[in-house]
């Protein structure tokens, strides 16, 4: 990523929404689709904004559980936490850059490590942070090894697209394993 570019994670507002729908969410086959869980078939097309602002898709990105990847305060992407289980104090975490014009440039890099230090912050109770992928996705496979998440589980065949099999993929970092990898951050 480039000296000059400032990247942040910021509450998701009405200009950071109307980015994204432009980005992601107004067009029938984005390129993103392609990676994030295209076996679910969920992608919806919005024709306005207007439209956007009243989904399901914008109430969750407006919620606690996202922050909005801005770029020199321009919304590129999104960041989530999910809980799997809160009772067992079991979270993931998600990562969507939605303009491919971004990718391959280390903001994906950058973001998630933001996010995934935030998410241990926020709660100090957190011993385990995951992310699940397929393996129809190899840069997010790339993504979450390299900042220090560890595979822990790989369901062989489970997500079925295009006429192929492919693998989901459990990662998973533990708070003493990100302190000691991070600690500049």
């Amino acid at each position: 990523m480039r000296e000059n570019l400032i990247l942040n994670l910021q509450s998701f507002n009405s200009d950071y929404l109307y980015e994204i729908w432009q980005n992601g969410f107004s067009n029938q086959n984005p390129e993103w689709t392609k990676w994030n869980a295209p076996y679910f078939k969920d992608y919806h097309a919005y024709p306005s904004f207007s439209d956007f602002k009243q989904s399901s898709v914008a109430e969750y990105l407006l919620s606690d559980s996202c922050k909005c990847i801005c770029l020199n305060e321009k919304a590129v992407g999104m960041v989530s936490k999910n809980w799997i289980d809160e009772a067992t104090r079991w979270l993931e975490v998600g990562i969507v850059i939605y303009n491919s014009e971004y990718w391959h440039g280390g903001i994906g890099t950058k973001a998630l490590k933001m996010w995934t230090n935030e998410i241990f912050k926020q709660h100090p109770e957190l011993e385990h942070i995951g992310l699940t992928t397929w393996t129809g996705n190899p840069r997010m496979m790339h993504l979450a090894e390299k900042i220090g998440y560890t595979k822990e589980a790989q369901i062989r065949k489970v997500r079925y697209f295009q006429g192929v099999y492919y693998d989901s993929v459990k990662y998973g970092v533990l708070r003493e394993e990100w302190e000691k990898m991070h600690r500049n951050l």
